[in-house]
């Protein structure tokens, strides 16, 4: 049997035709309403994806709403998806105007159905595989491509990997600049619930290759070896444009209450010209301890000569044949391997997700979080 009509006011002509699209709200509904050639529609508005605001985005030039969280597209009218993804549909509603008034039918929303979409190998649940340790050695310097040339942080990374190596622990070397991947691009400015798990850049984009970093931090790794230059008293560019794309990992902890990190230990190389270490590891151990990685006793080494030395063939000659830096870079990966085992193989226990004093905890005197929109 049909529902009965159930039909709101949502508003006047002359008021809703001045925005091609809008969300509004009728009993509770979230209706993205359109404008277009004299015509208005309405459809549910919340994106089948993640629950994005349709209302709040844009129509296109072949009369479909683009979510403005991941640009899944939607007929402003019928609801159906862009071509190719027909199956995907968000309701659409009955409408009417009346006496200079626009009305909706909120009874009256066809069913809203979704394709079926094969989850990302990255959204797998992380389940530890047997085995040894495994170490990742992360190379943040940045290169001209085919063009390469001496890095003091790479090559002391490189020798703490041959040394794990050596000692049975297996080994894993990215050099970001190898990887071509988009920059974050601020998902999160737009909701927290908007930046996903897997990256949404890594799922829209199958050219993104930061899918291999995601891999070895999630799924493979227990200790991350870091490498960066000192660049005008900070970490590499490089990082910073890696760093901000594991934003989704952090992310999960604030909307999931979930830690994709369980068990990881980190240390830190930086080498350069400049100084200001301390500033820049500090970054780094901020960074990493946010996400619940973990560190040994002595957690970095580091090499500078300080603001004046520019002779920078001076400088990449000290630490090429400077064993005490090969030596340092050897015991920061047994270090690190030592804490991992503690942690992999020891008895610490898992403790619960305590929110409060964490990022994003909401303290009573702060704004609600607002509700989940209802379809």
């Amino acid at each position: 049997m049909a529902n009965e009509p159930d039909w709101v006011d949502v508003g006047s002509v002359e008021d809703l035709a001045r925005r091609e699209l809008q969300m509004v709200v009728a009993r509770r509904t979230r209706i993205a309403l359109s404008f277009r050639d004299g015509r208005f529609g309405a459809v549910s508005g919340v994106c089948n994806h993640h629950g994005g605001p349709l209302g709040e985005g844009r129509i296109d030039g072949a009369g479909f709403i683009e979510c403005p969280w991941h640009y899944w597209k939607f007929h402003h009218v019928t609801g159906v998806g862009a071509p190719g993804y027909e199956e995907d549909r968000v309701p659409s509603f009955a409408l009417k105007v009346e006496d200079g008034r626009v009305y909706v039918d909120v009874a009256s929303g066809t069913p809203r159905t979704k394709k079926p979409h094969a989850p990302h190998p990255l959204a797998r649940t992380v389940v530890r595989a047997e085995g040894p340790v495994r170490i990742v050695g992360l190379s943040t310097t940045i290169m001209t491509r085919n063009h390469p040339r001496f890095s003091t942080s790479e090559l002391l990374l490189e020798e703490a990997l041959r040394h794990a190596a050596e000692h049975g622990y297996d080994t894993r070397l990215i050099r970001l600049r190898d990887l071509r991947f988009r920059a974050c691009e601020g998902f999160y400015s737009k909701s927290a619930n908007a930046c996903t798990w897997p990256c949404s850049i890594t799922q829209m984009d199958p050219r993104d290759e930061l899918d291999r970093v995601y891999e070895a931090l999630v799924h493979w790794a227990d200790v991350y070896v870091i490498a960066t230059p000192i660049r005008w008293g900070a970490a590499s560019s490089l990082y910073f444009k890696m760093v901000e794309r594991m934003n989704c990992i952090q992310n999960q902890e604030t909307v999931a209450n979930r830690i994709l990190l369980r068990n990881k230990a980190a240390g830190f190389i930086v080498t350069g010209g400049q100084d200001n270490v301390q500033a820049t590891v500090g970054q780094m151990l901020g960074f990493f301890a946010e996400l619940g990685v973990q560190f040994p006793q002595f957690p970095y080494i580091a090499h500078s000569r300080g603001w004046s030395a520019e002779d920078m063939e001076n400088n990449v000659t000290m630490v090429a044949e400077s064993e005490a830096l090969r030596e340092g870079a050897r015991a920061l990966v047994d270090r690190c391997v030592e804490m991992a085992s503690l942690m992999v193989h020891g008895t610490i226990p898992e403790h619960a997700h305590v929110r409060g004093g964490r990022k994003a905890h909401r303290m009573g005197s702060q704004m609600p979080e607002v509700g989940r929109q209802k379809p």
